[in-house]
């Protein structure tokens, strides 16, 4: 592996250290460094770097720093990546979605709980950083929009749950596409 190697020569350092989950934030030493490595080092172990495509790192990266726009590009990103014929037309409904949407926050590692009961209703998925709280409503074009879902989270009080954490709450209303499958638009508040 090229991580302890990077860490050794001083490329990296330890930035913080989650005790619960073993995890450690690697960051740069400083900003010469950081731009060695960026644009030297890096492209040369990594060709597709910085070309658009979906990423791990970078979606989990936007998410835990609050770059709403940003992870929600590369989400509908990854959605568009599900070819056409993968998956029945009849199984291309919201839970699907719904479905997939879990099962990736889940193996990014990420905290994120589908059908979130309140008094009042259920959200579709609610994703928990250390910074901000994402609460989520997925529709249909065929019968939905994007307003629609966020009109849902404000009437059915998704976020009241969350008004006591110190975190933000995001809400994000997402509309698929029954045509075209995959995310068509959505909205953030």
């Amino acid at each position: 592996s090229i991580i302890p190697l990077l860490y050794q020569a001083g490329y990296l350092t330890i930035k913080s250290c989650n005790t619960m989950s073993g995890e450690y934030v690697l960051g740069y030493p400083n900003l010469e460094v950081r731009y060695g490595f960026l644009e030297e080092l890096l492209p040369q172990y990594t060709p597709d770097y910085g070309k658009g495509s979906f990423t791990v790192s970078a979606f989990v990266r936007n998410l835990r720093t609050g770059e709403t726009e940003e992870f929600m590009e590369q989400l509908e990103s990854y959605f568009a990546s599900i070819p056409y014929d993968a998956v029945p037309k009849q199984l291309k409904r919201e839970k699907f979605y719904q479905f997939v949407f879990y099962q990736l926050f889940v193996l990014m590692g990420q905290l994120v709980e589908s059908e979130v009961k309140s008094s009042r209703g259920r959200a579709d998925a609610v994703v928990k950083t250390d910074s901000t709280i994402y609460v989520f409503e997925f529709k249909m074009d065929d019968n939905a929009t994007a307003e629609d879902a966020l009109a849902q989270i404000d009437d059915k009080g998704y976020p009241i749950p969350y008004a006591a954490d110190h975190r933000p709450v995001v809400k994000i209303g997402v509309e698929f596409s029954v045509a075209e499958g995959g995310i068509k638009r959505w909205l953030v508040a």
